[in-house]
């Protein structure tokens, strides 16, 4: 018994130019193109939130506890047209770029320590451990017995708040990085700085963009929180004693304008700082998606 396959019968087709290839093409609906557009999406949300807040607020009745939107944003901008938010706004924007780039310098060079010695590596660690956890606001009423009543004792618990995060997030994005790409900047002689620049840095800035986002927002929470309990920085103080301050009068519509207006320039950091640098770099780069 012949235990042979069966034959299969061959087909040939005549070759179709590329030119008459079919697409299938269905245009998108106008709830597509809609909802395909990101800021779209948010802004559907932050309107639903407005409802929401609106709506709640009219329920309680009491302007005491909760103001509405409208009366919030009537504030806000009545407050904004003085120019009063924008001048505390810079008070404590001033502030804060202060400690955020002393905090910043201070991490590149524990990290650039940790990554050319081991004695660095152990210190950094060592340091981290102790420092991070510690809420930065603890440190305050330290140095305001060190510093003094004004902007250098804020500066300090800034520069703590900013410190820790970006060293460990920089510090474990450089261990992160292969042998390859280090074994490559060791072939052409690169060193130190020029190795650490050059090689370390590029590879584990997604780790170090994420530690400057995190010191950003630690160090921006950070501020608000010390000018409430503590008072001002220098002059009619931030937004952060502007609160206070309102909250003492019952002015309850501005302590939410001073409330929106944190909130308002941490959206715009994010947005026009962080996102722009994001897009030009790591996603440019294709390390992230």
């Amino acid at each position: 018994m012949s235990s042979s396959p069966p034959i299969r019968e061959e087909f040939v087709r005549d070759r179709v130019a590329e030119q008459n290839f079919g697409v299938v093409e269905q245009p998108l609906t106008v709830w597509e193109r809609v909802y395909g557009n990101a800021l779209v999406r948010k802004l559907f949300i932050l309107v639903a939130l407005a409802a929401i807040w609106e709506a709640y607020a009219r329920y309680l009745g009491n302007s005491l506890v909760l103001p509405t939107f409208g009366e919030t944003m009537a504030s806000f901008l009545e407050r904004i047209a003085s120019g009063e938010l924008l001048s505390r706004a810079w008070v404590s924007i001033h502030v804060l770029l202060q400690g955020y780039v002393i905090g910043l310098a201070l991490a590149f060079f524990f990290t650039v320590l940790a990554m050319t010695r081991q004695l660095g590596n152990d210190l950094l660690e060592t340091l981290t451990a102790m420092f991070n956890p510690l809420p930065a606001i603890a440190l305050l009423p330290l140095a305001l017995i060190w510093f003094g009543l004004g902007s250098p004792s804020i500066v300090f618990v800034l520069v703590h708040a900013v410190l820790w995060p970006v060293a460990l997030n920089t510090h474990s994005g450089f261990r992160a990085v292969s042998q390859t790409l280090r074994m490559v900047g060791r072939n052409y002689g690169l060193t130190g700085m020029n190795y650490v620049i050059r090689i370390l840095v590029p590879a584990a800035f997604p780790s170090i963009l994420s530690g400057l986002k995190v010191g950003w927002a630690f160090a921006w929470r950070t501020l608000i929180a010390a000018e409430l309990v503590f008072g001002t920085t220098s002059g009619s103080g931030g937004l952060g004693w502007f609160i206070y301050e309102n909250k003492n009068l019952l002015d309850i519509p501005a302590v939410f304008s001073g409330l929106f207006s944190v909130i308002i320039i941490g959206l715009l950091v994010e947005s026009l700082i962080f996102r722009v640098i994001e897009q030009r770099t790591v996603r440019k780069w294709g390390m992230q998606h």
